[in-house]
């Protein structure tokens, strides 16, 4: 009988798997032993929240004032009445119906995702409202994406018709504006509103435009300045690019840490009036050089109006100027020739009487 020197089939089979069970977890066992802190994984740390790109004392320092522009604006008194019956109104072609809709809310430049700070001027010139805000939007990839989109729209809306909530009509135009060359991009738009039916008249005339509104954008990095400028009296082109331009840099000093620039702005036109206003006080001295020339005829009243319209003779002495001493002096003369007067008068009583006199005397002797 031959006896089995090792296992055979399915003992032979088990045999294998334990034998390779057993080789496997010593293994398993061996490089667990061998497996240095360094070979494992690295765990990252939890990210930090990044520092804002725009803190709102920056947002702030950053608006522009009221004397950058001009004397002629001022702080806001309110919203105009003009934003509710003119730019919410509708019309069939998405892109118009994006852009009324934008200016309306003030945003179309997107939802700010930092920080943000507004601020409202009126004009008395024409009663133009300017709206300026200084925020920080997630990406610079984002405003320039709206950016682009505006672009488009002098092609886009060049002319477009849109309806009130009265269903009157209104004849919308979108052409590009120029801006300065500030910032890392900008983009300008300025839209006119019309009455349709008064362009639909006939008389060949048109109409003219009810409102005029400016929208100027500039991005700076992640932030971005953007305004609206207009009114139903039309939009001052030069406010639009003065605020534009004043504005970015503003912006730019605030973020560099730098006092801003733009600050001497108004002082340099303050001087003007100085420079002009010394010329009242040189025209001044012409007055007192003529004034004096009523006390040089004040004089005459006084030598006329003492005269007495009876006796055509000064009521009291005039001694105010040698003229009046020469008419004192010439009295005198006419004093004597009354006394003359009055002693030929008694002379020739008196021959009369003594005549008269010597006549009786005759009589009575005869």
């Amino acid at each position: 009988m031959k006896v089995p020197t090792g296992p055979s089939g399915p003992y032979r089979l088990l045999a294998r798997a334990l034998t390779a069970g057993v080789l496997v977890s010593a293994s398993a066992c061996s490089l667990h032993g061998v497996m240095r802190p360094a070979d494992a994984p690295s765990v990252e740390p939890p990210a930090t929240s990044a520092a804002p790109s725009l803190t709102d004392a920056q947002a702030s320092a950053a608006l522009i004032t009221q004397g950058e522009l001009g004397g002629r604006w001022s702080a806001t008194q309110g919203g105009a009445t003009w934003r509710d019956g003119l730019l919410k109104t509708r019309t069939d072609a998405p892109d118009c119906q994006r852009l009324l809709d934008g200016l309306y809310a003030e945003d179309l430049l997107g939802e700010p995702t930092g920080a943000r700070a507004v601020v409202g001027l009126d004009e008395s010139g024409n009663a133009a409202q300017l709206r300026y805000q200084v925020a920080a939007y997630a990406a610079p990839s984002d405003v320039d994406a709206k950016l682009a989109w505006l672009r488009t729209l002098p092609s886009k809306c060049a002319q477009f018709t849109s309806t009130d909530v009265r269903g009157g009509r209104l004849n919308v135009t979108v052409v590009p504006s120029v801006l300065p060359g500030v910032g890392d991009a900008r983009e300008g738009l300025r839209l006119t509103m019309s009455d349709a039916s008064a362009a639909n008249a006939g008389d060949g005339s048109g109409a003219a435009p009810m409102l005029t509104l400016d929208f100027a954008a500039v991005r700076v990095g992640d932030r971005a300045v953007s305004l609206t400028n207009g009114g139903l009296g039309g939009a001052a082109q030069d406010s639009t690019q003065q605020a534009v331009q004043i504005g970015t840099q503003r912006l730019q000093d605030v973020l560099a840490g730098r006092p801003p620039t733009t600050a001497p702005v108004e002082p340099t036109t303050v001087p003007a009036t100085p420079t002009t206003a010394p010329v009242k006080p040189t025209t001044m001295p012409v007055h007192p050089t003529t004034a004096p020339v009523k006390p040089t005829t004040m004089p005459v009243h006084p030598t006329t109006a003492p005269v007495n319209p009876l006796t055509g003779r000064p009521t009291e002495p005039l001694t105010e100027s040698p003229a009046d001493t020469d008419n004192t002096t010439a009295d005198p003369a006419d004093t004597a020739d009354t006394a003359d007067t009055a002693d030929t008068a008694d002379t020739a009583d008196t021959a009369g009487t003594a005549d008269t006199a010597d006549t009786a005397d005759t009589a009575q002797e005869g």
